[in-house]
């Protein structure tokens, strides 16, 4: 056991989360060894730089990440200045959050806290050192074997003590397909999907300008791809809009009106709301995609979009001849790497078993947000962990500072300290901090003018509010009412958000 103890602990990805998760180890004097698949960190985060974030500075910065960049460079370094934080009331898009964060923090991991960031690795498997799953004798001695292809070093094998899944879900992206699987033809029409954000008016503009898009999904990622469409078609003349949902109504995306806890929420919703009323965007509900047809001659531009629909009321047959989709179908786990690993993982979806029925988007949003750490993120192979995007599975409702919270518990358990392991809270406003209507308004710095704050109410399903009002969120009293078992409009015990005025999830679809 001596031997495994030195063994450093592995950290898969070097996002946000994982970073986070590397300096907290780091302060609690273990060794991290962080492995991304990526040229640099917060290489997913780059994917989508264009996006601003729903939370401001105040949220996006981990506590132990503050506390080393704060420290100022070490001697011998090549950094010259100190880090300087950002306004904390801004919000960030992603390559900010990547330049004066993500990557400031990884130079001060490596350079003044010990640890190891390998950049292009990408983790293959992740196994028990001498024995597959199957096996158990003598198993919780075992250290872990994370194969990896390192790229020029080609593939190679490291032993660790744990193991920190934060590879994000971002290059998981769910299929076309109503059944859980790709729509028939979608492989053979992959040069025709263009994910879920887009950079419309930016690096991507030229594939969009004139030409017809379908944007299929209802989150805030289908909402933000379609208003940057609105903005593009009037600019481009030709520039057409089609949205696709699978539900029978777009009311959940668009807010909860009267029965909306905050009033104004749905500066994101409205805006959408009155470009499908004005005839800018063509609305499609109860679509199922069965088929897709790429041009006959194979070098054609366009892809024909097959199934069934309901417009204006009325059902029947899809038959759309698009140049462009947008799938924004939301995102699943790679559990592929883990096969031999001994997980319990919830059968829907797909999360650590203990939080699963705080984020089962069937029934929640985010409006709803559940602290929790270590012992809620255990699995039958002790000292493996999936954390951040990762550990919601199937679920869109992940907010940040929640990650940063299970990576200080989790390093706090791996040190010994289990009375800090299970101090889990957040401190959040008291609406959350995933604000969509917020970054829809905020200017080109970041920041939300002050007669927006107060005309919004603050937010979104979990806005921002106008200066911080902090609540600790710790876990739901003894007797609370299951989750599961919440009425609608309701939030459960040791939860913090308003209520939306509609039926959380898509069960209110």
């Amino acid at each position: 056991m001596s031997t495994v103890r030195n063994l450093p602990v592995v950290v898969i990805g070097a996002g946000p989360v994982g970073l986070a998760a590397a300096a907290h180890l780091a302060e609690r004097g273990l060794e991290p060894l962080v492995l991304e698949a990526g040229a640099g960190p917060g290489a997913a985060v780059a994917r989508w730089g264009h996006v601003r974030l729903f939370s401001p500075w105040r949220y996006d910065v981990d506590a132990a990440a503050r506390r080393l960049l704060g420290t100022g460079p070490g001697e011998g370094s090549g950094t010259t200045t100190r880090w300087a934080e950002p306004d904390p009331d801004a919000l960030p898009t992603g390559a900010e959050l990547v330049e004066q964060y993500l990557a400031p923090l990884a130079e001060a991991l490596v350079e003044r806290a010990g640890a190891q960031i390998r950049y292009g690795a990408r983790v293959l498997a992740v196994t028990k050192d001498g024995a597959d799953r199957s096996r158990s004798l003598g198993r919780e001695r075992l250290p872990y074997l994370v194969r990896i292809d390192g790229g020029t070093t080609g593939v190679e094998e490291i032993r660790a003590q744990a193991v920190i899944d934060a590879s994000g879900t971002f290059d998981q992206p769910n299929p076309l397909g109503t059944s859980g699987l790709p729509t028939l033809g979608e492989p053979e029409s992959a040069r025709y999907l263009a994910g879920g954000l887009p950079d419309v008016l930016g690096r991507d503009r030229e594939r969009f300008a004139g030409r017809h898009t379908l944007v299929v999904g209802m989150g805030h990622s289908a909402a933000n791809t379609l208003l940057s469409l609105v903005e593009l078609a009037e600019q481009a003349p030709g520039t057409r809009i089609t949205w696709a949902i699978r539900g029978g109504s777009p009311r959940r995306l668009y807010g909860g009106g009267t029965g909306d806890e905050l009033p104004a929420r749905g500066l994101l919703g409205t805006r959408l709301r009155d470009a499908v009323e004005a005839g800018l965007v063509e609305l499609l509900t109860r679509v199922a995609i069965d088929r897709l047809e790429p041009a006959a001659d194979g070098a054609g531009d366009t892809v024909r979009v097959l199934g069934s629909a309901r417009r204006d009321g009325d059902d029947g047959a899809l038959d759309l001849t698009v140049h462009t989709i947008a799938a924004a179908t939301g995102f699943r786990p790679d559990l592929a790497m883990l096969r031999e690993v001994r997980l319990d993982l919830d059968p829907v979806v797909e999360a650590p078993r203990q939080i699963a029925s705080l984020i089962d988007p069937n029934f929640h949003s985010c409006g709803t947000v559940p602290a929790h750490g270590e012992a809620q993120l255990v699995h039958p192979d002790a000292g493996f962990y999936l954390v951040g995007m990762k550990s919601y599975g199937r679920a869109p409702t992940f907010l940040l500072a929640t990650g940063y919270e299970q990576v200080r518990s989790i390093a706090a358990a791996l040190a010994g300290d289990r009375a800090a392991a299970d101090a889990v809270e957040l401190n959040l406003p008291e609406t959350g901090v995933c604000s969509s209507d917020l970054a829809m308004a905020a200017d080109a710095d970041g920041v939300v003018p002050p007669e927006v704050l107060t005309a919004s109410g603050q937010g979104s399903c979990c806005g921002t509010p106008a200066g911080p009002q902090e609540v600790s969120i710790g876990a739901a009293p003894a007797g609370a009412v299951p989750v599961g078992a919440v009425p609608a409009g309701a939030a459960p015990a040791g939860t913090v958000g308003f209520s939306t005025g509609v039926v959380h999830g898509r069960s209110g679809d």
